[in-house]
């Protein structure tokens, strides 16, 4: 074989080589899923992590790592419903998923005068909560909701009910 045949070869190997982890990167890459009630149903939602714009913490929701915001989402009399739990106050509204947004009626909250964490809290979780919802997996293959806004973006890991 001549060296002209050898590098032919070679370059036709390497670029086949190329395309094929192309390839493979595009199919491992994760997928978002449709939001739906039932996606969102599925599980309880732990809040893992939650930053800024400009990537501090969101301080106020991770004062207590043993009660971090969980939103439960489910149906009740026919209506779609989630409620905040390890808040202070309780607090829940109803909601709908309209083109995989959701979308929230008036967030209700009890009134109790809560002391400062928790005060900071409930005002962050209803903040936090507000934005555009995606789901993914994660490297494990377990779902993660990340609720974003113009202000901030938080990650939510699923947990069994």
């Amino acid at each position: 074989m001549n060296s002209l045949t050898k590098i032919l070869m070679a370059s036709t190997f390497a670029a086949g080589m190329l395309a094929g982890c192309q390839t493979m990167s595009n199919v491992s890459a994760p997928m978002a899923q449709p939001i739906t009630s039932n996606t969102l149903q599925a599980y309880n939602w732990q809040l893992v992590d939650a930053k800024r714009a400009n990537g501090e913490q969101v301080s106020q929701l991770f004062y207590n790592s043993a009660k971090p915001l969980t939103l439960s989402f489910f149906k009740n009399d026919g209506t779609d419903r989630v409620t905040f739990m390890n808040t202070c106050n309780n607090m829940g509204a109803e909601y709908k998923v309209v083109n995989s947004n959701v979308e929230y009626g008036n967030i209700i909250s009890t009134l109790m005068a809560c002391p400062e964490p928790q005060a900071s809290f409930d005002t962050a979780a209803m903040a936090i909560v507000q934005g555009k919802y995606s789901i993914n997996k994660n490297a494990d293959n377990l779902p993660i909701l990340t609720i974003r806004n113009n202000d901030q973006v938080a990650y939510f890991k699923a947990v069994s009910k």
